[in-house]
């Protein structure tokens, strides 16, 4: 239903699942192999999958902490969308590269949920895509610490209020990733 015209397509994101924002994230092991199952369906189907890896001076490109978890695996052919912000749209060429490949509808994976997740979502809402967070295939570290709610909490509400997410002539949404059907 994206307000986008001329784009049929859907797109897996794989957003910032890198050693620097997941090495100690909540439920770590069962994410990123949800992701990885994710990926393979999508590439299977014919989906595009679509990766952004966030760098700054602490994650430089290139640098150990700047790769993603070795238990991922990005084709040379997918995009790699390189983001010093947030909201993967933010100052990057992820918008030219859905163009180019018609895309309209995003499945939205990765980490932190409780900032890129967030405001990629938000972004791509406001920008006319559909956008559908994976419930099971989101992740963040814990910032108790700092006063935010414990990493389950962080990841239940979001998906608490992603679910219902509408504007006009877009949908939000959540989805378990066993519930994909990327061929549709």
């Amino acid at each position: 239903m994206t307000t986008l015209e001329n784009r049929p397509n859907s797109a897996l994101l794989v957003v910032d699942v890198q050693n620097c924002a997941i090495g100690e994230a909540h439920d770590r092991d069962a994410v990123v192999a949800r992701i990885a199952t994710l990926v393979d369906r999508a590439r299977a189907a014919g989906s595009d999958v679509i990766w952004v890896q966030d760098e700054d001076e602490d994650h430089p490109r290139g640098s150990d902490a700047w790769q993603l978890v070795p238990e991922l695996t990005r084709d040379e052919a997918e995009p790699l969308v390189a983001k010093e912000y947030g909201d993967a749209f933010e100052d990057t060429d992820l918008e030219q590269v859905l163009a180019d490949r018609g895309v309209g509808h995003l499945f939205v994976s990765g980490a932190q949920t409780d900032e890129c997740i967030r405001s990629t979502l938000h972004g791509a809402i406001a920008r006319g895509y559909d956008a559908t967070l994976v419930a099971d295939a989101h992740t963040t570290e814990d910032a108790t610490s700092y006063g935010a709610p414990a990493p389950e909490l962080v990841i239940a509400h979001t998906n608490l209020y992603w679910a219902d997410h509408t504007a006009p002539g877009r949908e939000g949404g959540t989805v378990m990733s066993a519930e994909i059907d990327f061929a549709a």
